[in-house]
């Protein structure tokens, strides 16, 4: 389900967003700078600054997470039940992956998704035939003030 293509997409993008609900029944939509592809079937997140988010997942665990190349307008969304590790074997590998990647923060918690479905997102742009170079270019220079 989360294939190479995935994982190796997911580390070159630096956020994406995990949708919650709260208790009441309200969406909670949290940026979140370390979702990763941590198994076939898991991504993971880190809890660092997310005490909606991890509120949300005690009496919640579904989200989704959406990650998208804000240049080519493509990406991912993923479907899943949530699971919070702390103070485990499982947390400090996953802790020690983070510090490898080069995250300093201070991590909270960190969270695993069993992702019970992927789906491709793409920019309707592609649909009117704009090839992924000119909306890449576009974005480009946009982003660049031009």
């Amino acid at each position: 389900m989360i294939t190479r293509e995935i994982r190796d997409f997911l580390d070159l993008q630096k956020l994406g967003y995990v949708a919650t609900v709260s208790p009441d029944g309200k969406p909670n939509l949290s940026p979140k700078g370390t979702v990763i592809g941590w198994t076939e079937n898991t991504l993971a997140f880190a809890d660092i600054r997310s005490p909606d988010t991890m509120k949300n997942l005690q009496t919640n665990p579904f989200v989704e997470i959406n990650v998208i190349d804000p240049l080519i307008r493509k990406g991912y969304l993923f479907e899943g039940k949530a699971s919070i590790v702390s103070d485990s074997v499982l947390f400090d590998e996953l802790l020690q992956h983070y510090r490898n990647k080069g995250i300093k923060s201070q991590i909270q918690s960190l969270v695993l998704v069993d992702v019970t479905s992927v789906s491709e997102v793409t920019s309707p742009l592609y649909d009117m035939g704009i090839s992924e170079d000119e909306i890449k270019s576009k974005w480009k220079k946009h982003f660049a003030g031009l």
